[in-house]
């Protein structure tokens, strides 16, 4: 009975979410409006390079197909010990949701505007999921506009710090 609490404990502590990469670009070029969590299709050594990091967000969409969907332009580098077993870096990877989810999804995006994008990538108990935003594209002036809103928070910030120095 002991060494079963203590095996519980143990496992409640190794739980949780260690984030491995974020698509900030995702941020300023659209307006997210939704997120969901979905699980991905991967190899051992796509894991192995996944662990040390070595994944890119950037510049990658997802798409659905025949009630399934895709995700497009992820790079995980090769792991440098997976020799023959690596897999191409740039391959699209399946994406592990609920029906009724990709179909809603699937919905939304054939309305104007609407894409799907990847906003981040981490482990979660000890399984790499990924989270992708249902998202809406930006103008120029609205990126603009977000722009200048966090140069003047950094600089009232700056200004307020200044300030509580010499008090």
């Amino acid at each position: 009975m002991l060494s079963h609490l203590c095996l519980y404990n143990i496992m409640a502590i190794q739980k949780g979410i260690k984030v491995i990469a974020e698509n900030r670009k995702a941020f300023h070029d659209y307006f997210i409006e939704e997120r969901y969590e979905c699980g991905i299709v991967l190899s051992g050594t796509e894991v192995k390079s996944i662990r040390l990091g070595k994944i890119n967000l950037k510049d990658s969409y997802c798409t659905i197909k025949d009630g399934e969907i895709f995700l497009v332009g992820v790079n995980i580098s090769h792991y440098e010990q997976g020799n023959r077993f690596n897999l191409d870096p740039m391959r699209t990877r399946k994406l592990l949701m609920h029906k009724i989810e990709i179909v809603k999804l699937y919905s939304k995006i054939k309305q104007e505007g609407y894409t799907l994008v990847p906003t981040k990538a981490y482990f979660s108990d000890s399984k790499v999921k990924i989270e992708i935003g249902l998202a809406k594209g930006k103008k120029n002036y609205d990126k603009r506009d977000s722009i200048a809103e966090k140069q003047a928070k950094r600089d009232i910030d700056r200004a307020l710090k200044n300030q509580n120095k010499y008090l």
